[in-house]
């Protein structure tokens, strides 16, 4: 069950957004607006959710209030990692949300929270117990990123590359289960209510696997997404209603990123689109399809199990 969209994933981050080519974020909040806009129109009682920002700015977020972007929005969303990359101590947690209180009244979630396990699994272990015990009490939703390891063989989504030194190779270790399938020590005292954020990328072999672990780790909530770049895939609806008919169980915030290279300004994923009326159209058909209630066997009917096949 999808209970919110998530506009774009970290819109600050140039791993994510361009902004040498949207130096103040306005094509941001266009797409953004125009997006809530669309989702609205099919579905006017799901929450929106403002893609999480990394690093946590009041300065950006005062930016989007300015826009009238937190006004389109249900709620806002933050990550942090702060035993990894973000200059800030673990226990400043609560701080760096009533930064972000400060300026809106909007219900703040923390779509992405983690720590790597690449200088020792017991730091992750750590990691994972103090982020519950400071973020469970005063979050509404709490997403541990993330559930699998990357894979070496795979890309991690940064724009920084090597030129990370080892900070790059982190992303690869922020799972709780290691790329052979194994279990870290953190993943056995996963604790009660955290949620998971786990990307599945295109026709991911990890798919059932990771079903499997959410119910083991008895994960509620789930964050996961659609990329608008692999829509123009053949086969595309066919992996999509693969991957929503498999995470139906959960409550699902369904994060809606990533531009196609043809639509973009320039041919990257993280470019502006020259017109951000496509997200919208992008963001109505997903929520449409995917987050309209629906009556069991028409549901059934739309999301059959032979798309997987």
């Amino acid at each position: 069950m999808v209970e919110a969209i998530m506009l774009w994933n970290e819109p600050n981050n140039l791993s994510h957004w361009d902004f040498n080519l949207d130096s103040q974020w306005r094509k941001f909040a266009d797409m953004a607006k125009l997006g809530a806009k669309a989702i609205r129109r099919v579905n006017p009682d799901l929450r929106i959710v403002l893609g999480g920002v990394s690093p946590i700015d009041p300065k950006f977020m005062q930016l989007m209030k300015g826009y009238g972007v937190l006004d389109a929005v249900d709620t806002i969303a933050v990550h942090g990692f702060p035993l990894d990359w973000n200059h800030w101590s673990i226990h400043d947690w609560p701080h760096k949300l009533d930064e972000i209180r400060a300026i809106t009244d909007k219900p703040i979630w923390v779509s992405e929270a983690g720590v790597s396990s690449f200088g020792a699994e017991e730091v992750q272990v750590f990691g994972l117990n103090r982020t519950a015990e400071l973020l469970l009490p005063v979050a509404e939703r709490v997403h541990w990123y993330s559930l699998f390891d990357l894979p070496a063989a795979w890309t991690a989504t940064t724009r920084h590359k090597e030129a990370e030194g080892s900070s790059y190779y982190r992303h690869y270790y922020m799972g709780l289960v290691r790329e052979d399938g194994s279990a870290k020590p953190a993943a056995d005292c996963f604790p009660e209510g955290l949620g998971i954020c786990q990307w599945f990328h295109f026709e991911d072999p990890r798919l059932d696997s990771g079903i499997n672990w959410l119910r083991r780790l008895k994960v509620r909530h789930l964050r996961t997404g659609l990329s608008w770049a692999d829509s123009f895939r053949p086969n595309a609806q066919k992996w999509f209603d693969c991957q929503m008919r498999a995470v139906d169980e959960f409550a699902v915030t369904l994060t809606l990123c990533f531009t196609p290279e043809h639509l973009g300004e320039t041919n990257h994923h993280t470019s502006p689109p020259r017109n951000p009326e496509d997200f919208a159209d992008f963001a109505a058909w997903s929520v449409r399809r995917y987050a309209v209630p629906q009556l069991p066997e028409k549901r059934a009917t739309e999301l059959s199990p032979e798309v997987c096949a």
